[in-house]
């Protein structure tokens, strides 16, 4: 078996030239299905080599669906489903002071049709992992060259004595990043769209403009099994994705906020070398990955390859992350509640049926445990149903949704166990000669 670390293999008689460190790293990545050939190719006048490839993970994900199966939207679909949006819309009035939005003529997807609405977006939340990612790949080859071959190029093994310069390193990194992350993109994307039930079900701003949108197929998925009647798991569902799409259109500024923390999630990656030989040798053992498959090298080596530095800015940056992520979700969830109250029968057992599988299979613990190892914690979300429902209590609704005014109001991950004392810390008193 060939050797998967950065180390040689002495059972390989073309042992690497320990002189090149380069070329043996190049050497391992030909070993385990890396097109170094096309690699290079695709550099040439390529102006952002770090750029996602769209169409790969178009056709990845659609790849993905086909092999899963999909129903077409019918007349009956677009009816029931418009239906279950004009009752939603309704009750959401009473629970959230944000405005209603129109409700599109295509209101029922197809899982092919969420797929294509929110790859734009999907590809704008992920680029700032490529850059975190090229980065993280470039210092480790960089700490494993040294400075001894700054002024010379570096010879790749089975490219006839083709040499590269030191230079050219990012940009090289930033190809395989871009492929490796496009790929896994893909395939998380078309697992998705078998599962979830809106555009905005994933709890992150994906669509331009924003709009809900319910998928048919996998909403009566999503209530098999459970005994409460269609009508019913169509409105709790829609009134999800109403208050979700309402809380992106209000807040232009969260898609910002949430690819900014996620860019500053990415600045701390690095490169686990244990992780990527442990982990190819067990891919190649199992049979996942097979050297004469690219795609399958990325799929198998990029769940452990990178991994965040446990630093104080990066511990930061992981809670920023995971916070916004569980305001989303919490404020998505007290929203429903309360307009639902009593007039859907089932919403106990609706609402524990949601917040259990947001539990074990969220879509957004998929995305970032899949791509870089983030685990998004379900008791945080939680804590913020909890907070955006005292905030309510204490005071209104109204000044519950002011919060979302700017990204400075937000609470931290410490206040949303204290929602009386953050909303102390906002408040002005009417008293001020203290101060002076």
């Amino acid at each position: 078996m060939p050797g998967f670390g950065f180390g040689p293999d002495s059972s390989d008689p073309n042992e690497p030239d320990k002189n090149n460190p380069f070329g043996e790293i190049f050497q391992q990545f030909a070993g385990m299905g890396l097109n170094l050939p096309g690699l290079m190719a695709a550099l040439s006048g390529q102006s952002s080599p770090s750029a996602l490839s769209k169409q790969m993970i178009r056709d990845i994900s659609r790849k993905f669906l086909s092999a899963h199966g999909e129903s077409p939207v019918t007349v009956q679909d677009l009816v029931a489903m418009k239906e279950a949006f004009d009752i939603a819309d309704l009750w959401i009035n009473e629970a959230t002071t944000f405005p209603n939005l129109v409700i599109p003529d295509t209101c029922a997807l197809s899982r092919r049709d969420w797929i294509d609405s929110t790859l734009a977006g999907w590809e704008e939340l992920t680029t700032p992992l490529v850059d975190g990612m090229s980065q993280a790949m470039s210092q480790m080859l960089q700490e494993t060259l040294g400075q001894e071959t700054e002024n010379s190029g570096f010879e790749i093994p089975g490219m006839s004595g083709m040499k590269i310069p030191q230079s050219s390193i990012a940009a090289i990194m930033g190809t395989f990043m871009s492929s490796m992350l496009s790929t896994q993109l893909g395939q998380t994307i078309g697992n998705l769209s078998t599962t979830v039930t809106g555009a905005n079900d994933v709890a992150l701003p994906l669509t331009s403009p924003i709009r809900p949108q319910l998928i048919p197929q996998n909403v009566v998925q999503w209530g098999k099994d459970l005994e409460i009647p269609e009508a019913e798991i169509r409105i709790y569902l829609a009134l999800r994705e109403i208050a979700a799409a309402r809380l992106f259109a209000a807040t232009p500024w969260l898609r910002e906020y949430v690819r900014d923390s996620i860019a500053r999630y990415g600045k701390g990656i690095r490169v686990d070398i244990n992780a990527i030989t442990q982990q190819a040798e067990d891919a190649m053992n199992s049979g996942a990955l097979d050297p004469s498959n690219p795609e399958s090298m990325t799929i198998a080596l990029s769940g452990g390859m990178f991994t965040p530095e446990e630093t104080p800015a990066q511990r930061a940056a992981v809670e920023r992350l995971e916070t916004v992520l569980a305001l989303i979700e919490g404020w998505i969830d007290a929203v429903v509640t309360g307009a639902a109250g009593d007039r859907l029968p089932s919403i106990i057992k609706l609402r524990e049926t949601q917040q259990r599988r947001r539990a074990t299979n969220s879509p957004t613990q998929q995305l970032f445990a899949t791509l870089v190892g983030l685990e998004v914690s379900p008791r945080r979300t939680r804590e913020a149903i909890a907070f955006w429902e005292k905030i309510a209590s204490l005071k209104d609704i109204q000044s519950r949704d002011q919060i979302w005014e700017d990204a400075v109001l937000l609470p931290t991950a410490n206040q949303l166990t204290d929602a009386e004392g953050f909303l102390k810390s906002r408040t002005i008193p009417d008293d001020l000669s203290g101060l002076i």
